[in-house]
């Protein structure tokens, strides 16, 4: 086997080359922080240009010449996707941090060990995290349109449509995003269910601009028993392969069979996706019930004594369509509630007003999500493809943005949240110092991009809107972040920076 000759880099060396890649990626992601946030225009894979103002689309794109520079790089956007995946927004945040985290060490004159600047990092940011929640304040009145606003990169009309979303759906169903067929940016409100399971295979993915599984129309079948070969479906997959009907499996599937069947979806011989089934525990068996019950689908289970091999077409369910992420599907579904499913979403509503246990809550909250059915797509349209994608950009992160605060609550906004952070917390060594310092970038990054002087505001939740230059309270102003959003930055964030400060050994391949 040949083995790959590598580039050794130790101490200040390899870490300064790593540090300038972070560098060079900060300031091309940080000019889109904030409401003065800026473009940035790239070249696509066939030479068109693109416009955008998202940082993660600018991040993921962000390749270096430099093979250390651009490990630096790399290690910064795996901290921004990490940030994306918990939050949904939240990219340039988690870059910025991690970049002050860096640049605040590398300035410092004094020489601390690895230890004692992952003590700091880790302390500081536990605290910090402390403070943002017991700063938060849940979501009320017009404070749903303020972060979609705010999300949307300050447009007031695709924040007001956002946030109409999330009332459409009584903030407890689903909003999800499709491109416009006439042009114009509208919401639709449907009966739909979201399903906390996505695609097991990438092969699966129909649509791969936006990484989706979607069938139309499909059956679905719902198994509660391992599906060890093709053969124990075989008379389903023959159905449907003949008659071209889509198919969605929600079960445990072996790997070999997936693969297979992943094999075929990509040599046209069938449309197919798999999603695991419900995580085991006293939840799972519910689950499975209610997506019955708004499929039409029956559940199949060897422990009830069912033969997997005796699977016919009788005990599939439908739906309108099927959307999966990696992380979770929705069902479209046509049809209105049950009389069955009413009387279990009352059941729950009143168990809702007994349950004092926190984590019974969340389960109970979630099942009432699914079976309200309730899901609200925001079609984004655009008078050309630049337009259309740049503010499709927008529209994901702001839809992200709005359920994490729905979820968890706000804080101040313009990165003061932060900056209060910082100046609650008395460092205890000039290490902690140096990471409360980190912790005001940034602010100072948006109110450089709106052409603003920074300057400190000895009041909690105050700041500078810099739209109008004005001090103001910023929840009453509203210019407010979600919680989850920045708290998963700033964990992120401080994750890699300390892994970074803690290296003396680069090894990069060498090129010819």
């Amino acid at each position: 086997m040949n083995q790959i000759v590598k580039e050794f880099s130790f101490g200040d060396e390899g870490k300064d080359k790593v540090f300038k890649g972070i560098e060079v990626l900060t300031k091309a992601v940080a000019s889109t922080l904030g409401g003065g946030g800026e473009c940035v225009i790239f070249e696509d894979a066939h030479g068109i240009p693109v416009i955008t103002k998202d940082g993660v689309t600018v991040a993921e794109l962000s390749v270096l010449l430099d093979p250390v520079e651009n490990m630096g790089a790399s290690l910064v956007k795996q901290a921004a996707r990490r940030t994306v995946q918990e939050a949904g927004d939240g990219t340039t945040t988690a870059t910025v941090l991690a970049y002050a985290i860096l640049k605040e060490f590398s300035k410092s004159k004094m020489k601390f060990t690895s230890r004692e600047k992952r003590d700091a990092i880790n302390t500081i940011v536990e605290k910090a995290l402390k403070y943002l929640d017991k700063r938060s304040k849940a979501v009320e009145g017009d404070m749903i349109d303020e972060v979609a606003t705010i999300s949307t990169n300050n447009d007031p009309v695709l924040g007001k449509l956002i946030a109409d979303a999330y009332r459409a759906v009584d903030l407890t169903g689903v909003v999800m995003m499709e491109t416009s067929q006439d042009g114009n940016t509208s919401i639709e409100v449907v009966e739909g269910v979201q399903y906390e399971k996505g695609f097991t295979n990438n092969h699966f993915v129909t649509n791969p601009a936006a990484n989706t599984a979607e069938l139309v129309n499909p059956k679905i079948l719902l198994v509660d028993s391992a599906v060890d070969t093709i053969r124990q479906i075989q008379t389903i997959l023959e159905h449907v392969i003949k008659n071209n009907i889509p198919l969605l499996i929600v079960g445990d599937v072996d790997a070999k069979v997936a693969a297979a069947l992943a094999m075929n979806k990509n040599k046209g011989a069938i449309k197919i996706n798999i999603v695991p089934a419900p995580t085991h525990g006293v939840n799972r068996k519910e689950i499975f019930d209610d997506l019955a019950l708004l499929t039409g689908a029956t559940v199949i289970s060897e422990n009830l004594g069912d033969d997997l091999d005796l699977i016919d077409l009788s005990h599939l369910g439908t739906c309108v369509k099927a959307i999966s992420t990696f992380r979770d599907t929705v069902f479209q579904i046509d049809e209105e509630q049950s009389e069955e499913v009413k009387a279990i979403i009352k059941n729950i509503k009143e168990q809702l007003l007994t349950e004092l246990n926190s984590g019974k809550v969340i389960k109970l909250e979630k099942r009432l999500a699914m079976l309200s059915a309730k899901l609200a797509i925001v079609k984004v349209g655009g008078d050309s493809d630049v337009e259309l994608n740049e503010k499709k950009d927008r529209v994901e992160d702001a839809i992200c943005a709005t359920k994490a605060a729905i979820k968890e609550g706000v804080v101040a906004g313009g990165g003061v949240a932060l900056v209060n952070a910082s100046e609650s917390i008395k460092a205890k060594t000039p290490a902690e110092e140096i990471v409360l310092k980190a912790l005001y970038l940034p602010c100072k990054t948006i109110m450089k991009n709106a052409g603003l002087e920074y300057k400190n505001i000895d009041k909690k939740d105050w700041g500078v809107n810099v739209e109008t230059g004005k001090t103001v309270n910023m929840f009453k102003a509203g210019i407010i972040d979600p919680v989850l959003v920045t708290k998963s930055a700033l964990k992120n964030a401080a994750s890699v920076a300390s892994t970074i400060l803690s290296t003396n050994c680069v090894m990069s391949n060498l090129r010819e």
